[in-house]
């Protein structure tokens, strides 16, 4: 996939979390699709985006509960992409709560295609 279709099916990932947009099975489909280093960077994201101490976190996390639960292979798929050392690296150097969603699709997807 082109740089640029790579981000967009990332946000719509995200969207489909943090705004509800779309079904859960449309979100687990693109989940599906996705690198698996970006589906662990984009489930990582959410929840240091979202600590309980945010008022929204309740509907984000519960979408990604929700997804989880209801797509057991989507935690599988996340978990696959956590061992990649560009995680490593991510952790080492930033916090995910520092990055709004677009800066944070850009510099992730970058890194992993570079």
């Amino acid at each position: 996939m082109a740089f640029e279709l790579i981000k967009q099916h990332a946000r719509r990932i995200l969207e489909g979390l943090e705004d509800g947009k779309g079904t859960t099975a449309q979100t687990f489909h693109l989940v599906k699709e996705a690198d698996p280093t970006l589906v662990f960077f984009l489930f990582a994201w959410l929840r240091g985006r979202y600590p309980s101490s945010n008022s929204m976190s309740d509907g984000v996390l519960g979408r990604l509960r929700e997804l989880l639960t209801e797509y057991p292979e989507a935690a599988r798929i996340a978990k696959a992409g956590e061992k990649d050392s560009v995680v490593a690296w991510f952790q080492e150097t930033h916090r995910y709560k520092d990055f709004r969603s677009a800066d944070f699709i850009e510099l992730v997807v970058d890194k992993l295609e570079s």
